[in-house]
């Protein structure tokens, strides 16, 4: 038998071994997957509200971490939302120009490609409970050109909703 054959046999064994015993890597988490599909976002959008253009920008950031929504009507205040994963959810924090932060979260994503439907979990910046803020957003992407959002809002306690509708001017890239 021949010796120097003897520790090949046994780096094989235990090549195979580690092969069989080392996790592979994760797939992505259905919220990571919603992710992903928000990210595809990213670029320029045009559209109206009542008359009024609007222009959004979506730019992906912190290392692809997070997506930065750049929300500027013609005229009027920019308002910016900040999308990321947490856990088994989606968050976004809408830094509103009615100066508060509402922050929203979705169920626990189970379909990656379906809307996506953030409901209000806390909100930062409020002064009085009766003062305006948004209550929720509904993402709906329609298809590569073509974006929904559908915004819940309360005022003095009564609650509405306005729906926006976008058209991709320009494809972004990743960043």
């Amino acid at each position: 038998m021949n010796l120097m054959r003897i520790p090949s046999l046994r780096s094989v064994g235990l090549i195979i071994f580690l092969a069989a015993t080392t996790p592979v890597l994760a797939d992505k988490t259905k919220s990571e997957e919603a992710f992903d599909r928000l990210a595809s976002l990213q670029g320029e959008w045009q559209g109206q509200e009542k008359g009024r253009k609007i222009n959004v920008t979506y730019t992906l950031t912190a290392n692809g971490s997070a997506l930065m929504e750049q929300f500027r009507p013609e005229s009027g205040p920019v308002m910016i939302t900040m999308f990321a994963v947490d856990g088994d959810h989606l968050i976004a924090t809408h830094y509103c120009s009615a100066k508060n932060q509402p922050q929203m979260i979705t169920s626990a994503i189970s379909d990656a490609e379906q809307r996506l439907a953030f409901s209000l979990a806390r909100v930062t910046g409020l002064k009085s409970p009766a003062d305006w803020h948004n209550t929720g957003l509904t993402v709906i992407q329609e298809d590569n050109d073509h974006l929904t959002q559908e915004w819940t809002y309360e005022a003095k306690g009564k609650s509405g909703k306005t729906v926006f509708r976008f058209t991709r001017a320009r494809q972004g890239g990743s960043g």
